[in-house]
């Protein structure tokens, strides 16, 4: 027992390091207005190899470094309405993936993960557009008619997270589970 909690610690803080790195490079790297979170994938691996309360520590490292780094004309408009719409989203996406992944991971790993890489960015995403309707939707309504979208939520679909959704989704069902299975297969041949 005792060398698990070791291990899954050393993994977690790995990960832990991976996304403050992947964070922060993700932060130069634009799709439409916002940067592309390719931290999503090492959320996913925590909350599938460690469980959901990994993926909650990991979205909230997350969370934080947006708040940081990607959040100033958020931050000008509400800083409330900021703080909790980027940690809600961060922590939630990591936890309902780990939940997620517990539910199924008895059925089959490979779809459980699966599964988990969709939920991570339909949280992430939809719980960000969720925060925009709470606390921004008449910025959000501007900044769609300034770039020609004469209905917000067109605007918030399409030109506001589409492409960076579309990316992050794509991006997590393709990596996660490749990685969660290699790492499964590293730990058998260790045991």
């Amino acid at each position: 027992m005792r060398k698990h909690r070791t291990r899954d610690l050393t993994l977690l803080a790995i990960l832990t390091a991976v996304v403050v790195l992947l964070q922060y490079l993700g932060s130069f790297i634009h799709f439409g207005q916002f940067s592309i979170s390719l931290v999503l994938v090492p959320i996913v691996v925590g909350a599938a190899l460690i469980g959901p309360w990994a993926g909650l520590w990991l979205g909230l490292v997350f969370s934080v470094i947006v708040l940081f780094m990607d959040s100033a004309a958020f931050m000008a408009v509400s800083p409330v309405g900021t703080i909790i719409t980027v940690l809600v989203k961060g922590m939630a996406a990591g936890y309902l993936s780990g939940l997620v992944f517990r539910a199924l991971e008895g059925k089959n790993r490979y779809t459980a993960t699966l599964v988990s890489a969709v939920v991570c960015p339909l949280a992430n995403t939809g719980i960000f557009l969720l925060g925009c309707v709470l606390f921004f939707l008449p910025t959000v309504r501007e900044w769609g008619l300034a770039n020609g979208f004469d209905n917000v939520f067109k605007y918030m679909m399409i030109g506001f997270v589409g492409l960076n959704f579309v990316f992050e989704l794509l991006v997590n069902v393709i990596l996660s589970p490749v990685i969660v299975r290699l790492i499964d297969y590293a730990r058998k041949r260790r045991a």
